[in-house]
């Protein structure tokens, strides 16, 4: 492309000649004239001009600017806490005070805010993780994690839940760093210190509720040696199993230990029943004893009450008590007895002869 080129060192009119221009502009070289500096005089001239240009298109850019400003300012100091939330000011990166839930402000950027979750229950998986939580839930086991070796060195595949909240969210935030990997370490570890103190048949059965509370209280300790602001709710045994090799030989161990239990069951089952029907049958028959031991007592007190009634009456009168008394031991004592009575006539004629054993009776005439 040919460029005109001028004369003279004259003006920049349409008929003055033009200051050299290449390829680069003003920084460009000319055909003779080599490299020249730019013009610093036009270049300000040309910016001023774009700036009146800019103003008169955009009278209130100013304006604009200053809404946007304090919009920005405006939206940076304000924040919102959750319910499940607490906010953690932080001025220049130290904490300067916490903020419940609900709106807030703070300074804008100066202080940032952040909002760990106190009142969620957190949960970690240690020895499995979850692939879908379903329905069904499907998971996937993390051997390198799960296998651990029992007090009398067996191996078990342990897999197991670690509930927990931020108790001290400042602590949780800023004094260990990756917080859900440290307390993941630590919650393998504190289980494995656990399940190797104790035997294996205790893990897989009756010691799994224990096993789960040691290690809660275990690894909480290991947590407040951290600082770390965390309260380890609960752990959870999810499944404890042998390794896949020896996994028939322990079934088989688990369900001899259940018919025994089974059996120990029923045994106790028997005994809680009979038992109470032996204690039932002992005391009816010491309450039959007693009441028989009172009716005895009170029937001779009521004997001897009796009599001592009729002795003071019989020294009253001895001779008529004494008949009286003769004539009722005689109606007691022949109304039991076997007798023959023969009156009239019959009387004279009569061998006195009386079978013993016999009874019989011979009535003469109206006379019995």
């Amino acid at each position: 492309m040919d460029i005109p080129r001028g004369g003279g060192n004259g003006g920049d009119g349409p008929g003055g000649p033009r200051r050299p221009t290449g390829p680069g502009g003003v920084w460009g070289s000319g055909g003779g004239g080599g490299h020249r500096p730019p013009d610093v005089a036009v270049f300000l001239k040309q910016a001023g001009d774009f700036y009146n240009e800019f103003r008169k298109k955009v009278p209130s850019i100013g304006i604009v600017i200053g809404i946007l400003a304090v919009i920005i300012i405006g939206f940076g100091s304000f924040y919102i806490v959750a319910p499940e939330e607490l906010g953690v000011v932080k001025r220049f990166g130290k904490v300067v005070r916490t903020a419940g839930p609900g709106p807030h402000f703070k300074i804008p950027l100066i202080e940032d805010v952040l909002k760990p979750q106190v009142t969620k229950v957190h949960r970690i998986e240690v020895g499995f993780e979850t692939v879908d939580p379903g329905p069904p839930p499907r998971y996937n086991p993390i051997k390198k994690e799960a296998l651990m070796l029992t007090g009398d060195e067996n191996i078990v595949m342990v897999e197991f839940i670690v509930q927990y909240k931020i108790e001290d969210p400042a602590a949780f935030l800023f004094n260990i760093r990756d917080q859900k990997k440290a307390l993941k370490d630590a919650s393998e570890a504190s289980m494995r210190e656990v399940v190797g103190k104790n035997p294996i048949d205790e893990v897989l059965t009756e010691g799994r509720f224990r096993v789960q509370q040691e290690t809660r209280q275990l690894l909480q300790e290991t947590m407040n040696s951290y600082g770390s602001g965390i309260s380890v709710v609960a752990v959870q045994l999810q499944d404890v199993l042998p390794p896949e090799q020896v996994a028939n030989a322990f079934r088989d161990v688990a369900s001899a230990r259940e018919d025994r239990e089974k059996s120990e069951e029923q045994a106790e089952g028997y005994r809680n029943d009979l038992i109470p029907k032996a204690k039932g049958e002992a005391e009816k028959i010491v309450n039959e004893a007693m009441a028989y031991r009172e009716a005895k007592i009170n029937q001779a007190k009521g004997d001897a009450s009796r009599f001592l009634q009729v002795l003071k009456e019989y020294r009253k009168a001895q001779d008529v008590t004494h008949q009286r008394i003769y004539v009722e031991t005689m109606e007691e004592v022949l109304g039991r007895m076997e007798k023959v009575i023969i009156g009239g006539a019959a009387e004279k004629n009569l061998m006195p002869y009386l079978p013993v054993g016999r009874t019989r009776a011979v009535e003469t005439g109206g006379a019995k």
